[in-house]
């Protein structure tokens, strides 16, 4: 079983020749690069040719959550996809700090560093919020927007009430990551997990999740990106956002409500919404050519 860490530099032939050690089964190893910016050590895979296009993943995820989505988009684009702060193979960012604003910030950074400004974004989940931000509030230009299952409204009522707390005590204590990890030793753990969010993957998707799930910084980050998550900023000026935005939305979305996009459209009358009959909030994982085909569409529409 793999474990999430940084280990020492191993030259060999099929190994990217500046970054340290990845697994020789991780998807798009060969892509993999890794970048210092904002003073921690990024996760960058890059592939492909054409407009930049940024992929940035959800809560929980690092960029295998786009392996079979990377290809058919590589073919018309210039994919980059990133490790969040704290996720699998990126490190902390050197604050600890897990908010919408420093993510979306040191990200910003990283894009400086690489000279890139990306003409389309792709974000799944709280990943959506992140792009958005770096339009919204970051000065990137991006020509399209693009949320898959976008988790763009905060809980409200007595949820907002009981979820914050709860997830700011998880945070703070490190015996929950150490629970948790051992608790993703059981497959069928895991598997409850994913079903939970409407989604069914196939084996590897499985495996990846449960050996992300196994490492502890990386669950340490999960929870206190959760517990710091505020969106109410964000919401605010989302009548404000100039760049196209289309949301793919999961009709068996369990982890976001597909109700969530018809609340945004009403303050967005422009949203485009493609609805994905049968599909859970994982839907780039169970139907990545479905989903390339409608990113691909997405960015024509716009050119």
């Amino acid at each position: 079983m793999m474990t999430l860490v940084f280990s020492a530099h191993h030259e060999h032939a099929d190994e990217p020749s500046d970054a340290p050690f990845l697994p020789a089964d991780w998807p798009h190893r060969m892509s993999s690069r890794f970048v210092m910016s904002s003073g921690c050590r990024w996760h960058v895979q890059r592939t492909g040719q054409g407009p930049v296009m940024l992929l940035i993943h959800g809560t929980a995820a690092s960029t295998h959550t786009w392996r079979d989505l990377i290809p058919p988009l590589a073919e018309h684009f210039d994919v980059i996809a990133v490790d969040l702060p704290g996720h699998a193979f990126t490190e902390r960012l050197p604050s600890s700090s897990m908010t919408l604003s420093s993510l979306s910030s040191a990200l910003a950074d990283l894009l400086d560093t690489l000279d890139i400004e990306p003409a389309h974004i792709v974000g799944h989940s709280a990943g959506a919020a992140i792009a958005l931000d770096l339009t919204l509030n970051r000065g990137v230009n991006a020509a399209t927007l693009c949320g898959i299952n976008a988790a763009l409204l905060p809980f409200g009522g007595a949820m907002q009430s009981l979820f914050s707390p709860m997830a700011q005590f998880f945070a703070t204590t490190r015996l929950m990551p150490r629970l948790l990890a051992r608790r993703a030793k059981d497959p069928k753990a895991v598997l409850r997990v994913l079903k939970g969010t409407g989604s069914t993957l196939d084996a590897d998707g499985l495996s990846f999740y449960q050996r992300l799930f196994q490492a502890e910084p990386h669950l340490a980050a999960v929870l206190e990106m959760m517990a710091s998550w505020d969106l109410q900023p964000l919401v605010k000026r989302l009548p404000e956002l100039e760049s196209p935005l289309t949301l793919l939305v999961g009709t068996e979305d369990k982890a976001i409500s597909p109700q969530e996009a018809d609340k945004i459209q009403r303050v967005m009358p422009s949203l485009v919404i493609h609805r994905l009959d049968g599909l859970g909030h994982l839907a780039h994982e169970e139907s990545p050519e479905i989903i390339a085909g409608l990113i691909r569409q997405n960015a024509r529409g716009t050119a």
